[in-house]
């Protein structure tokens, strides 16, 4: 909610020319423009559907950690390690390779992308200048008249190249993640004092 104002004035920028009439010449100028012509409550537009997408990082990890076990589960039939080491569940925990999470991630991040993408658009379409003239008034409207106009493709308008913007983001974020999981607790007990 708190970013919400910076998402309509970004939405508002994003989808006109500097020269058109009406369009925001910096984000100050805008947001002024903003409340005066619609009050705080234009800060707010698509709010209500942005909070749908606090759903998109819970279809990620419930994706991820299924297919991380999934692959961990192959490499363990694929290649047994008898005897100790970091055990869980009876079965040696190996580290995930940076491959492994490349390409998990990856998939865990198109998968949630494309389940919840409809929310993005609806949200820009919300959050756009004149929207209820353009696009229909509310979450309903606007849903409404992508449906007829343009069927189930219209809510995923855009979805390639978005998938595109947020790979590396997601690549990066999993990688520290798996290895700052992996290490951490190892270089943590590399300082501890041996038991007598």
């Amino acid at each position: 909610m708190s970013t919400n104002p910076i998402w309509v004035l970004k939405t508002r920028m994003l989808s006109s020319d500097k020269g058109t009439e009406g369009a925001y010449e910096s984000m100050w100028q805008g947001a002024r423009q903003l409340m005066r012509t619609e009050g705080p409550r234009g800060f707010y537009r698509g709010a209500g559907i942005s909070l749908v997408g606090v759903s998109h990082g819970a279809v990620q990890f419930a994706v991820y950690e299924p297919f991380k076990n999934i692959w961990r589960h192959y490499l363990a039939l694929q290649h047994p390690h008898p005897g100790a080491g970091n055990v869980n569940g009876g079965q040696r925990v190996e580290k995930l390779s940076n491959t492994a999470t490349l390409g998990i991630s990856g998939t865990a991040k198109i998968v949630a992308g494309s389940v919840t993408y409809p929310y993005q658009v609806l949200r820009s379409r919300l959050q756009t200048y004149d929207a209820e003239e353009r696009f229909g008034r509310g979450i309903r409207g606007v849903a409404a008249k992508i449906w007829t106009e343009e069927g189930w493709r219209g809510f995923y308008r855009g979805l390639g190249t978005n998938v595109v913007r947020v790979l590396p983001a997601t690549w990066v974020t999993f990688l520290v993640y798996e290895n700052v999981r992996y290490y951490l607790p190892r270089w943590a007990g590399m300082g501890k004092p041996e038991q007598a």
